[in-house]
């Protein structure tokens, strides 16, 4: 008889760098660097844990064109000091590729491959590098074209459809006409996160989930902007639709950033070892695929099957965490979930302000769950996030 059973998978700890803001403080720092020193925060912080129990790391990263392209999970297992003996992968959902690799690791904690998983993410934007395609032929005679990595389409496929290569900045203006969102709504949702992010800093509430980088100067989100305010919002003017009719600025999307962040999770074994209470417990995930001009829009219905895979709904809810890649496509997914209360959504700021660090930001928030769990002391908490080019992931967590 076959005994088979899905083991519980249970989130440890979770850590996050400050985010730095592109060429600020973290930009001399490099990506596996910033992977290893979380890595190495989450060993710090459990020292009950035999480090060669750790059956993987998992990382996701969005660039992969640069200092993090031979595996950065793996470098980071090198550079962390833990046992050769432990692998290392990367994984690639570009946005959500953090929260992809929280999704991988637990499932091989959920089939029994690995006691204890560590699942991360990192990017550094600011270190993204050009890069230049190979030539067709041999010797041309004209200069190679060059590509930044550090954001969107390069080397599109000419069989793509245009509408599919969409700008991400217009992917929020179409959200924005589709659900009627205007210019004021995004500002004062913009400047709300800031205001957020700035409180909860001062109160503390991020102290024991952040861990600042061994000689760096940034003891918080570089990003952060306390005045920020409705008013000082109105003033910029529209960065992609230049020639009016534009509401998606620099001041109501997410910038440009750097960081790391990465979870611990265990079985029921691997908890007993850790000799720690756990922060939450994972409960169901899901990831769907959209128009990609649409990306925005991305975790509505991903949301919507992850609460149904665990049998919960918008009012089991505690707390949520939405990616805020954009004011106008955080409004857009949520006036398509009238049935959750927009007051439990990034209490403690979002990526406006905080940063959205590619290929962190899906581990930052699964984390940002969890910690809000166990400071609630029960409950269930919903992580979720966009994904240019058409899809949206999320991530149910339960104390």
């Amino acid at each position: 008889m076959n005994n088979y059973r899905l083991r519980d998978v249970y989130v440890v700890d979770s850590v996050r760098t400050p985010v730095g803001r592109y060429g600020g403080a973290l930009a001399g720092v490099r990506p596996d660097d910033l992977a290893a020193h979380v890595v190495r925060a989450l060993l710090d912080r459990t020292p009950g844990l035999d480090p060669a129990l750790v059956g993987d790391v998992v990382f996701g990263n969005a660039n992969g064109a640069g200092e993090e392209n031979r595996n950065v999970g793996r470098m980071a297992v090198l550079l962390s000091g833990l046992p050769l003996t432990v692998p290392g992968s990367t994984v690639n959902r570009l946005c959500a590729s953090g929260l992809e690799a929280v999704v991988q690791a637990a499932r091989a904690v959920a089939v029994g491959d690995a006691t204890a998983v560590i699942a991360g993410g990192v990017e550094s934007m600011s270190r993204a590098p050009w890069v230049v395609p190979k030539p067709e032929r041999a010797f041309p005679a004209g200069a190679p074209e060059m590509y930044s990595t550090t954001l969107g389409w390069r080397m599109v496929n000419e069989r793509m459809r245009p509408e599919w290569t969409t700008s991400l900045g217009e992917g929020a203006e179409l959200v924005a006409d589709k659900h009627k969102i205007t210019r004021e709504e995004q500002d004062r949702f913009a400047a709300d996160s800031h205001r957020k992010a700035a409180a909860a800093w001062r109160d503390g509430l991020y102290d024991g989930e952040v861990a600042p980088y061994d000689g760096v100067e940034l003891a918080r989100d570089e990003t952060i902007r306390d005045g920020s305010s409705p008013e000082a919002l109105a003033r910029l003017k529209p960065a992609f639709r230049k020639d009016g009719g534009g509401t998606v600025t620099a001041g109501n999307s997410s910038p440009l950033n750097d960081g790391a962040a990465a979870l611990l999770l265990t079985d029921e074994e691997g908890l007993a070892a850790t000799g720690r209470e756990p922060l939450a417990r994972i409960r169901a995930s899901a990831v769907t695929g959209v128009e990609p001009r649409l990306y925005g829009l991305g975790p509505v219905e991903a949301v919507r099957r992850a609460l149904a895979k665990a049998d919960r709904g918008f009012d089991d809810l505690r707390t949520v965490e939405l990616n805020e890649a954009f004011a106008a496509q955080a409004l857009g997914c949520l006036a398509e979930w009238p049935e959750l209360d927009p007051a439990l959504v990034n209490p403690r700021g979002g990526a406006l302000a905080i940063g959205h660090p590619l290929g962190a930001s899906g581990a930052r928030i699964a984390g940002a769950v969890a910690h809000q769990l166990a400071a609630a002391g029960s409950g269930t908490g919903l992580a979720a996030l966009c994904i240019g080019v058409g899809q949206g992931q999320a991530l149910v967590l339960e104390r």
